[in-house]
């Protein structure tokens, strides 16, 4: 798998998956999930909408992720994972290990060779940047997949770097 780096907005990526750092209402919020809802249209939430109906009645759980219709994205899908908060007295790291490892099992299950991941938990839930990308592309690295492009879309110069340092780039 080719894993790159791209210091810009997630939803200008012409991948077949994007992946929503949501959170469990699925029906959007700050940072990526209100960029995604926003530039995606009325059919993300919709298409989240319908999945709170159906199986989500109580959100989706941490750690786990479903996919919708990209609507007006350049993607084929949004891939929704909800992230743990972080904490400083309880280990949650398993938790964030499981957002990307579901998000590739739904990207397998798609058949979607590229996706384009934000930086998981390290926004308004508190992740420490250093080790959401030491812990995002270790898990992306290790994980069995027909993912082939694997992007980590970055909006900081802060981000960008602590990815650089996790992918080990000059």
């Amino acid at each position: 798998m080719k894993i790159t780096l791209v210091r810009g907005d997630i939803t200008e990526q012409k991948v077949g998956a994007v992946v929503n750092a949501a959170n469990s209402s699925l029906l959007g919020g700050g940072g990526v999930d209100g960029a995604i809802h926003r530039k995606g249209g009325p059919e993300v939430l919709d298409d989240c909408r319908r999945l709170r109906a159906s199986q989500y009645g109580g959100g989706l759980p941490t750690g786990q992720a479903v996919a919708t219709t990209a609507g007006r994205l350049p993607a084929e899908w949004v891939i929704h994972t909800v992230g743990p908060v972080y904490s400083s007295s309880d280990d949650r790291s398993h938790q964030l290990v499981s957002c990307y490892r579901e998000a590739l099992r739904v990207a397998d299950e798609l058949g979607v060779d590229s996706i384009a991941f934000p930086a998981v938990s390290a926004g308004i839930y508190g992740w420490p940047m250093d080790d959401a990308a030491r812990i995002a592309v270790g898990t992306v690295r290790s994980t069995p997949t027909k993912v082939t492009d694997a992007r980590f879309v970055l909006f900081t110069a802060d981000a960008y770097s602590a990815f650089e340092r996790a992918v080990g780039m000059p």
